[in-house]
């Protein structure tokens, strides 16, 4: 049986690590993207001559011609204007609105039945561009950011517990920024409630740690921003699609009506798989959460009427 093809369009840091992933989990073979000449292509030949030596057989090419996107089964979105020390999420909004703009374009003419996996900046709104210049339905067309922020909270837990990671269970909802809303109420280390272990003064402390998560890297490393994580939990959403899993991943979804939401991208549990969004996960909120996903809604949605503006 043919392996699945995936195209990352950027080559940057965040794009050649989802690359690797991808690849060392042999979930796809990889088409790596990019506007410069041999960089993709050097990207890609460097990531297949690791696979003798991690052993995987996922093939790996790079190219600067958008039409070898063709046949994907799924495209990630990593092309974009770099956020910036100082610089809030949504002030990429312009510089990055041509880019994926373009990109989408490209989609639609060389893989018009790809679904569309974004991770550009501004997230949400970046979703929601591509949402409506595809005119993919809202199945194909998703976002990761859930996956990246919940893996931070679950870093920070394991952090202050000194305990294992793998048994922690936490989400985080809502918009990819300093709105999201990492919930207190469903996080857990072995089915007992981290406000059981962990002061309140602390875990708010973390909460907002976690909210401050991206800019955090950026500050400390002064040029760029992360990438390993974003890159595992890219991976980790396309694993779930191409093999059917059908996890229950925090996805920037395009909601009609969920959690009282309409017309909007957030950041929700749904069942990832082979048909990409398979069901939006409803789960009980406090009214202090539900209040925090409203008003991180909210602030995507003056993004999305940007774009509208923008757009026309």
């Amino acid at each position: 049986m043919a392996r699945k093809k995936v195209s990352v369009i950027g080559a940057g840091n965040v794009g050649a690590t989802v690359a690797q992933e991808i690849a060392q989990r042999e979930l796809a073979d990889v088409v790596l993207t990019d506007i410069i000449e041999g960089f993709p292509q050097g990207k890609a030949l460097d990531l297949f001559q690791t696979a003798p030596i991690d052993g995987y057989d996922s093939r790996l090419s790079g190219t600067n011609n958008l039409e070898d996107i063709a046949g994907s089964d799924l495209v990630v979105i990593t092309a974009g204007f770099p956020r910036k020390p100082g610089m809030d999420r949504m002030d990429l909004l312009k510089k990055n609105l041509e880019i994926v703009g373009g990109v989408v374009d490209q989609i639609v003419s060389h893989a018009p039945d790809a679904m569309i996996l974004v991770v550009t900046n501004p997230l949400d709104v970046m979703t929601y561009l591509a949402f409506k210049k595809s005119g993919f339905g809202k199945k194909r067309v998703f976002g990761q950011a859930g996956v990246l922020d919940t893996a931070r909270f679950s870093a920070f837990i394991a952090m202050e517990l000194g305990c294992s990671v793998k048994d922690i269970r936490a989400m985080v909802l809502g918009g990819h920024g300093d709105s999201m809303v990492p919930l207190r109420g469903h996080a857990s280390v072995s089915g007992i409630p981290v406000s059981d272990l962990i002061p309140k003064d602390r875990l708010d402390a973390m909460i907002e740690r976690t909210r401050k998560g991206g800019g955090e890297i950026v500050s400390l490393l002064k040029r760029g921003s992360a990438y390993y994580a974003p890159g595992a939990a890219t991976a980790a959403m396309v694993g779930s699609i191409l093999n059917d899993e059908r996890r229950i991943l925090p996805t920037c979804c395009f909601l009609e009506g969920e959690y009282g939401l309409e017309r909007v991208y957030a950041g929700v549990p749904a069942i990832l798989g082979a048909g990409g969004v398979e069901k939006v996960v409803e789960v009980t909120l406090s009214d202090e959460e539900r209040d925090a996903l409203h008003k991180s809604a909210d602030h995507v949605k003056k993004g999305m009427e940007e774009i509208d503006q923008l757009l026309g």
